[in-house]
């Protein structure tokens, strides 16, 4: 019986050393007919604990274990041919816009058209530190760094001069095929402000079942802002979104067009036919 929710379902995931392969994940994920893979990104986590994890007091393993996600979604894209490719989310203010142009670009001519960047500024204040970055200035500094990426993508001879990115033109080469759509994460009172200044959608994380009314208000807002602003349809997917096919239906009555699977953390030598069971438990979803 084909599911009554038009949503696009995928899944997302940690992607560490120390479980199942990237490519057969991969080749899992788009043989089980989903519609996206996204990863996860920190490029390094301090020992130091100062700043609280929003999911609770200990930190999980997996935060510090992550591949780099732009060079796995690169391995990634050579072994599929249509499930969407992206981050959610790169952080990035980790990263100058002149390397993660080239970086998302690159993956992005391996995956013609495949390829969404969700961005946001993270959590972690002694991670930024570590970059340089001022956690009080942490949400200019990505837009400009958006900003630079979009120049660079799309001019021949590019170049940005704003507060804290700054350079003459240059050449950057290769250019995408298709610019590749900037999802923007977050939740906070001033999100859809930035979607609608810099993004191409908007991917929240985690909503609870009874925050949902509220949610699908500002769904509706923001399809709102949209149109007066001329900016069309911005698609709203939710990063790690309940498995249960009433949450799907509550999702998609909210007006949410993609629901990203969270695959649970799994080490040692059955790590990867776990996975592989789970994605085949969360496929069930896709015929529901």
């Amino acid at each position: 019986m084909a599911r009554s929710v038009v949503m696009d379902l995928g899944v997302t995931t940690f992607l560490t050393d120390y479980g199942i392969d990237p490519l057969a994940l991969a080749r899992g994920v788009e043989e089980r007919g989903f519609s996206a893979l996204f990863l996860t990104e920190h490029t390094h986590i301090p020992t130091s604990r100062r700043s609280p994890w929003p999911g609770g007091a200990e930190l999980p393993r997996q935060y510090s274990h992550t591949f780099d996600p732009f060079v796995a979604l690169g391995a990634m894209a050579a072994v599929t041919e249509r499930i969407a490719l992206g981050t959610g989310v790169t952080l990035v203010n980790q990263h100058h816009p002149i390397n993660l142009a080239k970086q998302v670009a690159s993956v992005e001519r391996l995956a013609p058209g495949r390829v969404e960047l969700g961005v946001g500024v993270g959590w972690n204040e002694e991670e930024m530190a570590h970059h340089g970055i001022d956690p009080r200035q942490r949400t200019a500094q990505m837009l400009e760094r958006i900003e630079a990426l979009r120049a660079i993508w799309t001019q021949e001879e590019a170049e940005y001069h704003g507060r804290f990115v700054d350079f003459d033109p240059i050449w950057s080469w290769p250019k995408p095929t298709a610019v590749p759509p900037v999802l923007i994460g977050g939740g906070g009172p001033t999100v859809l402000d930035r979607v609608l200044s810099h993004g191409d959608g908007w991917i929240p994380l985690r909503i609870r079942l009874k925050e949902l009314d509220a949610f699908a208000e500002r769904v509706t807002e923001l399809r709102r802002r949209a149109e007066e602003a001329g900016r069309g349809h911005l698609p709203v997917t939710i990063f790690g979104g309940a498995p249960k096919p009433d949450a799907l239906e509550s999702y998609a009555k909210a007006g949410v067009d993609r629901v990203l699977f969270t695959l649970t953390d799994r080490e040692g030598p059955d790590a990867e036919a776990q996975t592989l069971a789970e994605l085949d438990t969360l496929a069930e979803l896709l015929t529901r």
